[in-house]
């Protein structure tokens, strides 16, 4: 219901895998001990955090979305409350197998639609909107700002990026910061500016 109150649809939802963990404290935590997974490595996967009590399922009543790698394997997830808890969002830390500065949102499917330039957003809805209204040429890093390794990743898929940061006083600090460090590995820049 949140998800197609934001204006997605549920075939957007399905292609990105959209989806909510339920508020129970260990509901996931459980279904991966039951898989054979051992408590430390629920933990260092950052399924689970870990306090005096024991083990606790991270994400917990939140719109869940996937981050998957360019090779489609699910590595993270970011989860986003329905309410006005804090944090509004809640991101999967560095593990084995993701860092966050080397990843970058729906990249997964904006590869094959990014030779002629790449939308870069700031977060996971304004991808799936951009998506959802035929831009399949959009990506978002992943909680952090841009890094010199987002550059260069993306410098491997194309040589021009058009920045749709918020128009907020965040979001021009943000494309401040990511103009030059994209130029610096040849890609041109150009900023899109929404009004209202």
């Amino acid at each position: 219901a949140y998800l197609l109150a934001r204006g997605l649809s549920g075939a957007i939802v399905k292609r990105f895998g959209l989806g909510y963990s339920p508020p129970s404290g260990k509901m996931m935590t459980n279904h991966l001990r039951s898989l054979g997974f051992k408590d430390e490595e629920i933990h260092t996967a950052y399924f689970a955090g870990k306090n005096d009590r024991g083990y606790y399922d991270y994400f917990r009543g939140r719109v869940m979305f996937p981050i998957i790698d360019v090779s489609g394997n699910v590595v993270a997830f970011g989860g986003r409350v329905l309410d006005d808890s804090k944090p509004k969002y809640l991101n999967t830390s560095n593990t084995p197998a993701f860092i966050k500065g080397k990843n970058l949102f729906a990249l997964n499917f904006a590869k094959n639609y990014c030779s002629e330039g790449m939308i870069l957003c700031e977060g996971y809805l304004d991808v799936i909107s951009m998506h959802q209204a035929g831009f399949q040429n959009a990506v978002a890093t992943l909680g952090t700002a841009i890094t010199a390794d987002h550059a260069r990743i993306i410098k491997k898929y194309t040589s021009k990026v058009i920045l749709s940061y918020d128009s907020d006083e965040a979001g021009q600090r943000a494309a401040q910061r990511a103009i030059p460090m994209l130029e610096k590995v040849g890609i041109r820049v150009k900023v899109l500016q929404m009004k209202d």
